[in-house]
């Protein structure tokens, strides 16, 4: 019922119940409900799945690029979140300055492969998803270091931020190449066969826009135009995701062409759905602050918040957008879902 219930959702056919997807990276959950460790390597591969089909998801959040085989990208460095990890201090920018940056080719550094491998390697990556692991859900294809992404990747924030204000125009032929690798994965993932194409970008922070919104006007959305048209014209529906607060911005990727929009709780979903709500899909938007925090009626008041303005939009699904990590107490997520269930009847 699941693959069913979520791409009639995603099609803007109204469902039984609110159907969901979720990022769950809490591991004494996902042990409870799986049975599976997620410190044994030899079961990892098994975990997502695994949580899927314990949850009855509806629609699984993926995207698949083709690897880096070359070419530089610069270390953030990584915290320690959960018991397993471990904390990276190499923090390390192989760009010396901004011109060096403005004189970056994306494509002469990492290449772009012949389209039939990259088409090759996507048709077996969605079938093994759709056919196999995830044959319960629908799955998608996509890319996660989109054309900002991919940036962030490569330069880091601080190299990122001083190169764009250096020279914006500069910056734009750098941007050009980005895109250029997008789209080659673009053509690939149709002539793959997917119906779903997942575009993550993090275009913002949790207080919004990095940069000022008219340079995202100039130079980031005519380009998601032009990477989706051929996506929409093969029928095959667009889910957009950022991090941050992206509300400013709603309108502008609607009309660059999105069927819908992933949305952490600091982007406004009353906004999105009071105004697309019958005619876009909207995914998330639920605050894991509130699950690791809040008390039980504070979670049950989150997702009635949800279920209230989601449940006469038929592409809604419920989902915690900032994931549900380590930390959560276990109680409130069971509760939490339980208040999925029990709200999310329609």
């Amino acid at each position: 019922m699941s693959f069913e219930r979520g791409w009639a959702a995603l099609n803007l056919e109204m469902t039984d119940r609110i159907p969901r997807t979720e990022f769950i990276d809490n591991d004494e959950y996902i042990k409870k409900i799986t049975g599976l460790d997620t410190s044994k390597k030899e079961q990892r591969d098994l975990i997502k799945p695994a949580i899927s089909r314990a949850l009855d998801y509806d629609y699984i959040w993926s995207t698949y690029e083709m690897p880096l085989v070359k070419g530089r990208i610069t270390k953030m460095g990584h915290a320690v979140w959960n018991e397993i990890d471990t904390k990276d201090n190499n923090v390390h920018c192989p760009f010396t300055d901004e011109e060096e940056v403005l004189s970056f080719d994306p494509v002469e550094e990492y290449g772009i492969p012949e389209k039939q491998v990259i088409a090759d390697a996507f048709r077996k990556h969605y079938r093994r998803g759709q056919e196999g692991l995830y044959l319960h859900a629908v799955f998608p294809g996509g890319r996660y270091n989109s054309i900002f992404s991919a940036c962030i990747r490569t330069f880091g924030w601080e190299m990122l931020l001083s190169s764009i204000a250096y020279d914006y125009e500069r910056f734009d032929r750098v941007l050009e190449g980005f895109y250029l690798i997008t789209r080659a994965e673009v053509g690939a993932w149709i002539e793959a066969g997917i119906k779903v194409y997942n575009m993550h970008d993090d275009i913002c922070w949790t207080s919004g826009p990095v940069l000022h919104p008219d340079w995202y006007r100039k130079y980031i959305f005519p380009r998601y135009k032009r990477l989706w048209e051929p996506l929409k014209e093969a029928g095959i529906k667009i889910i957009y995701t950022s991090d941050g607060n992206y509300t400013k911005f709603i309108d502008d990727i609607v009309e660059a062409g999105a069927d819908g929009l992933v949305m952490e709780p600091t982007t406004s979903m009353e906004y999105f759905l009071h105004k697309y709500g019958r005619n876009k899909v909207a995914i998330g938007n639920m605050d894991c602050r509130i699950l690791q925090f809040g008390t039980r009626e504070d979670i049950y008041n989150e997702v009635k918040r949800c279920a209230d303005i989601g449940r006469s939009c038929p592409g809604y699904f419920f989902n915690v957008g900032n994931h549900i990590p380590n930390g959560i107490p276990i109680e409130h997520i069971d509760y939490y879902f339980e208040c999925c269930d029990n709200l999310g009847k329609r």
